[in-house]
């Protein structure tokens, strides 16, 4: 007999800590910044914009937790990936989908299993990355 077992899904007070967490070390770093957080079906959780932050980060929020999501990798480790000769060069033209192969966004798991994706934009892409980072940290902290 074969037992699953169960996963709690990425809750929106487990969003509200990822955002919390990024935009904390965002302002630390003197970064403004947007904050995406999808569950696992790539639906919006929570999503937060500085004031200061350049409209379009919203936008590449979105895209990088979904990117991070759809593939189950951080959007970091896919960069190479979609230069020519890469893995996936062509993916971003052949789907309809709303990709970007920028670092920042980052897949959340939860014992072993994939549950939401955290992306942030605004800053470099490294510092992006690095947002995302912490807050996963903070939120295996929880």
């Amino acid at each position: 007999m074969s037992t699953t077992l169960a996963v709690s899904p990425l809750t929106v007070e487990d969003a509200e800590a990822l955002i919390d967490a990024a935009r904390t070390a965002a302002e630390d770093a003197g970064v403004t910044v947007a904050v995406t957080v999808l569950d696992a079906g790539g639906h919006l959780l929570a999503f937060r914009r500085d004031d200061r932050a350049v409209l379009i980060a919203g936008e590449t929020s979105t895209r990088k937790a979904y990117t991070a999501l759809q593939l189950n990798a951080p959007t970091a480790d896919l960069v190479d990936a979609v230069q020519p000769g890469g893995l996936f060069h062509t993916l971003p033209t052949a789907l309809d989908r709303p990709l970007l192969f920028i670092a920042g966004g980052v897949p959340v798991h939860r014992g072993g299993r994939l549950i939401g994706a955290i992306g942030v934009g605004g800053g470099a892409p490294d510092q992006d990355h690095g947002f995302a980072t912490v807050a996963m940290e903070a939120l295996a902290q929880r």
